[in-house]
């Protein structure tokens, strides 16, 4: 297991930018593939952006293509999402994930398994 803790969440007007950083301890980091969710009140948690255990491959949402940068720094053992032109939709609770490298990456985009951070709050307004 990873242990994952969340920070950079916050305020912002529509349009614009914050970064996540999700730092990663207990295992080898660097053999995981790593994501983030976000969780909306009253909706189920939602796939956001992928990346594969060397950052070689990302993948993301469509609602969040060309605004939003998911990226890693094994050295660190941080995960971290650049959010550019916030729109109020982008309002949830985000959560970052790990799986391990054995899985193929298609399957980050799935909620009902692997570790989990305690979320942080990113709140958009109008």
């Amino acid at each position: 297991q990873v242990q994952l803790v969340e920070s950079g969440g916050g305020l912002v007007q529509a349009g614009g930018s914050l970064r996540l950083s999700c730092a990663a301890s207990g295992r080898t980091f660097s053999s995981y593939h790593m994501g983030w969710f976000r969780q909306a009140p009253g909706k189920e948690r939602e796939f956001v952006a992928a990346i594969s255990w060397n950052g070689g491959s990302k993948y993301y949402v469509d609602s969040v293509k060309g605004r939003f940068t998911i990226s890693r720094d094994n050295a660190k053992n941080t995960v971290y999402l650049q959010m550019n032109s916030l729109k109020p939709e982008d309002t949830a609770v985000y959560y970052c994930n790990a799986k391990e490298g054995r899985f193929v990456l298609a399957s980050m985009s799935r909620p009902d398994f692997g570790s989990w951070g305690q979320g942080s709050q990113v709140t958009v307004s109008s």
